[in-house]
């Protein structure tokens, strides 16, 4: 970790990376703004897996006095991750074949039919308790007329992955157990509610002559403002709205996993405690003596004991972790390995055939209807996760490193 300090900025940038030299520019200009901002508290902290993002760095961290940001949470609020393992080795069905190809195969081929991708959606409305309290709950919701369809509309996203960098993996771990991980978020919903209150912030500020220029897209809306407070109410919705969708994809992976391997090798399958944690959320916590709101926009709640779960990409090695409670950090670390290169970037220097080449060569089974724009989502478009998880050693220990196996991307 390094710190980036100029006399212009009212606080310093704690980043987690080598140097100077190893943060791209746009990047550390959101940094710039974000430590310009009169509310933040001690400083703003950069993972080591941070790019750019829309007014808040990806992979960033700030803690706030009395306000939120909208895009300091993001577009795909309680976007997070889901691992469980299993009692099976890899070793026991790699090299069972069935009349769908390889039982690997077989597998995904299942998770592909069962699972909508991308902007599909289920046909009839899902089981969702979420939704159902929030109905009940209707005076936290019913001012903001325009989010109100999100919640019918819900129904029917429950248990669906989306696109762009969200999978859904089968792994084996360093001991050779098969593993399942889910990276995905609150689908439309938490998109919806980012940009209507990001746009409801821009006015706030336009009126009362905030001092943050809106070209840094870094509104913000005082916590105890009617409008904050009802910004917090579809915040935590979206969020538990994630959560419960990630557990949906996983219970049904469970139940593919658990019908195909008892089918074709008789082994009773049984599986360990989930980790279901997000990493696009604001919250309050104390740090430093004080009660503020903890952004973390890309990044793992990583206090004493936190299990968390850190993808690299497919084809290369993800990592289950626990936390070592970093104050610097305000007690987060990493959330992936961080993109390289933009997505229009990595499909101009990877061509189609060279990752497809690559995945074979890893052995990995790809489940993927479109192979089109499958160089965004290639290992090469991302940092490598090893040298991340070499600069956050003082933020969390590796308890688990797993291995791509099958992936179902959007």
């Amino acid at each position: 970790m390094f710190v980036y300090n100029r006399e212009d900025l009212r606080r310093p940038i704690k980043i987690w990376l080598g140097g100077r030299e190893d943060i791209d520019e746009n990047c550390l200009e959101q940094a710039e703004h974000l430590a310009q901002l009169p509310f933040i508290h001690k400083w703003v902290a950069l993972m080591p897996d941070t790019h750019a993002g829309k007014g808040m760095p990806i992979g960033g961290v700030i803690a706030t006095k009395g306000v939120i940001i909208p895009n300091a949470v993001g577009v795909d609020i309680g976007c997070g991750m889901d691992f469980v393992d299993t009692n099976i080795k890899l070793e026991d069905i790699k090299d069972i074949e069935t009349g769908s190809g390889s039982l690997v195969r077989c597998i995904i081929s299942d998770f592909m039919r069962s699972i909508p991708v991308n902007t599909a959606r289920h046909m009839s409305i899902q089981p969702s308790t979420v939704l159902d309290r929030a109905k009940e709950e209707w005076d936290k919701y019913e001012a903001d007329e325009q989010l109100i369809p999100l919640i019918e509309d819900g129904y029917y996203q429950v248990g669906t992955l989306g696109g762009g960098n969200h999978f859904l993996e089968l792994q084996v771990d360093d001991d050779g157990y098969l593993c399942l991980m889910i990276h995905s978020g609150s689908r439309h919903l938490g998109k919806a509610i980012c940009d209507y209150f990001h746009n409801k912030a821009k006015e706030l500020n336009e009126k009362y002559y905030s001092m943050v220029p809106s070209e840094w897209r870094l509104a913000f809306l005082p916590t105890d403002s009617k409008e904050g407070k009802q910004y917090i109410n579809w915040m935590n919705l979206a969020m538990d709205y994630a959560f419960e969708n990630r557990k949906a994809m996983m219970d049904k992976a469970c139940e593919i996993v658990k019908t195909q391997i008892e089918k074709y090798t008789g082994k009773q399958v049984t599986f360990g405690e989930q980790i279901n944690c997000h990493h696009n959320y604001a919250t309050i916590e104390n740090h430093f003596g004080e009660n503020v709101w903890v952004h973390r926009k890309g990044a793992n709640r990583a206090r004493i004991g936190d299990k968390a779960v850190i993808p690299g990409a497919m084809g290369s090695y993800s990592y289950v972790v626990e936390g070592k409670g970093n104050p610097d950090s305000f007690c987060s670390s990493s959330h992936g390995a961080g993109r390289a290169y933009s997505r229009t970037g990595a499909k101009e220097a990877f061509t189609v055939e060279q990752v497809m080449l690559d995945l074979k060569a890893e052995g990995v089974v790809l489940g993927k209807s479109s192979k089109n724009d499958v160089a965004e989502e290639c290992r090469f478009a991302y940092k490598d996760i090893d040298t991340v998880m070499e600069n956050q050693k003082d933020l969390v220990t590796a308890v688990r490193r797993l291995k791509t196996v099958g992936v179902l991307k959007g």
